[in-house]
């Protein structure tokens, strides 16, 4: 893994004003199982008092029906955007089916022994409504319905074009300098991405709160893991198990080598892989005795968003584009780290102090050098990020590093000591004391692993008697969250005329599919 050779003290150049941060925007997307009073995953389908959850710009589904996400739009600060989050599970708890809850954590609970008991997220009748289901039905078929029931959190975050600009006019590689903006802007991004790749493990010993799993997760399946109290298993020393072996796994993504050396070459090899055949996907048929499809295609990734990733450039698609599409016209516009558990102990899965590091942790990362990664570094990177997904609240855990093996604490220490100067220019520039506070939560669960989520879930879950207790005592105390948080009449009837929307532009879809499903399906294969 990449590391500085000595204590960086010029991370952040002198150059650098609070002015040019003040145009950050920043959004949050949170994924939540919805469950019933006896533990088991709801069987409802989404309220309709919610909207259409194809097309609800904020309240939507994921994989399953009973997978909710929430997403907030771009906002200027972190207060404003955990309090839209705030907005959006209150709206949805006001709405849920008698008796259920929303679930506190990343991994599920009470999962039926039937996978099919896991309801596919439903879309209408429109062909893009049933092509979403499609591709949600493939990979239950590929990968199995249980792993898809694992939720986490979506950390969106962009920086404003003035910096871009200034770091362009102080560039030293003449390539970079004489680029466009955007092409820039683009490649700054890519150095930002390799750099979170790189310390990835760090949120996931800071933020890592699935150190435990729940029997029914893994019926079926083998692991590695050991009893700890009612039906839940564990590792002693884990962090982030929703992150590791027993989570989201795909033998056949990890033989295609994408890289984020550049944005044309990432852009080629996912196009690569959603258009090259596989395989152990083939002989899974494309079709189910009735003559039904069950998947879109037989190729690596179905579609783009199959892709599992730690951190995703990210563009906003117009009209019919794809995201390479959108990325490939007009580049990078914000990143998405997607390594972040479901922070339990929140009603909306983040705290202000979460937000707070993200944010540090991705100025950090644009601002460090960020030379390409070679296969050798990437072996090394996965390596240790299995360390501390499994291990890591073991200060004594090795770290492989330019500097030969670094114990977690250590490396941890060093990161974090020279990621101050960031944390008070950001203090500055939104006049706060948020991310220096933050920084500082961080380094106490540094030095002190009882500190960590991981750690605490740990303590509960034994207090508790095991992970549905737990969960759904969790889950009762942000109920209250919910109902104490009031929505002011102009927010309310925003929300209200979303839902009115949302049905209509869902009705005109599938008023205006011309073709068939079948036409449609294999005009994209």
């Amino acid at each position: 893994m990449s590391q500085p050779k000595a204590p960086l003290t010029t991370i952040l150049p002198a150059w650098v004003k609070p002015t040019m941060l003040q145009g950050m925007l920043r959004g949050i997307e949170r994924e939540t199982l919805r469950m019933q009073s006896d533990g088991y995953l709801s069987q409802e389908n989404h309220p309709n008092a919610l909207g259409s959850a194809l097309t609800h710009s904020h309240i939507t589904t994921d994989y399953s029906e009973a997978l909710m996400e929430f997403i907030t739009p771009p906002q200027n600060n972190i207060p404003d955007v955990l309090d839209y989050l705030k907005d959006l599970h209150t709206v949805a708890h006001e709405n849920l089916p008698k008796g259920e809850r929303l679930w506190a954590m990343s991994m599920p609970c009470m999962l039926n022994e039937e996978e099919e008991q896991i309801p596919l997220a439903q879309y209408g009748t429109s062909n893009l409504g049933r092509f979403k289901t499609l591709y949600r039905h493939g990979l239950g078929v590929r990968y199995g319905r249980r792993m898809q029931t694992i939720a986490g959190l979506h950390y969106n975050i962009s920086f404003p074009d003035v910096l871009f600009k200034q770091l362009q006019q102080h560039e030293t590689n003449e390539q970079l300098k004489q680029l466009n903006l955007q092409d820039y802007r683009s490649a700054r991004y890519f150095g930002l991405i390799r750099n979170f790749i790189r310390l990835t493990p760090m949120v996931m010993f800071l933020l890592g709160a699935s150190p435990t799993v729940c029997r029914s997760f893994l019926l079926g399946r083998e692991h590695n893991l050991e009893p700890l109290i009612g039906g839940t298993l564990y590792k002693p020393h884990a962090t982030a198990l929703r992150m590791g072996r027993i989570g989201y796994q795909n033998s056949a993504q990890k033989k295609l080598g994408i890289q984020y050396n550049n944005l044309n070459d990432y852009l080629t090899e996912l196009q690569k892989a959603v258009k090259t055949p596989f395989d152990a996907f083939a002989k899974l048929g494309l079709e189910n005795d009735q003559g039904e499809p069950t998947q879109v295609n037989d190729h690596i990734l179905q579609i783009e968003n199959e892709y599992y990733s730690l951190v995703r450039p990210k563009q906003v698609p117009q009209e019919n584009e794809t995201p390479s599409q959108a990325l490939a016209k007009r580049g990078v516009q914000y990143v998405e780290l997607r390594a972040v558990d479901i922070n339990p102990y929140s009603p909306i899965g983040v705290d202000e102090e979460s937000a707070g590091f993200l944010e540090v942790l991705a100025l950090y990362c644009l601002l460090l050098d960020s030379p390409s990664i070679s296969d050798d570094e990437q072996n090394q990177i996965e390596a240790n990020q299995i360390k501390m997904i499994e291990t890591g609240r073991d200060l004594n855990t090795l770290l492989a590093t330019d500097l030969g093996d670094v114990s977690v604490e250590k490396w941890l220490e060093l990161h974090l000591n020279n990621m101050h100067p960031i944390a008070t220019i950001l203090d500055e520039s939104y006049d706060c004391t948020l991310y220096s506070q933050a920084l500082q939560t961080m380094q106490k669960r540094g030095k002190n692993v009882d500190e960590t989520l991981s750690a605490r879930v740990v303590g509960d879950m034994v207090a508790h008697g095991g992970t549905w207790r737990f969960g759904s005592a969790l889950a009762e105390q942000h109920t209250d969250a919910y109902s104490k948080h009031t929505l002011s009449s102009q927010k309310r009837a925003y929300f209200d005329g979303l839902v009115v929307t949302s049905h209509q532009e869902q009705q005109a879809l599938e008023r205006n599919s011309k073709q068939t499903f079948q036409e449609y399906l294999s005009a994209f294969r």
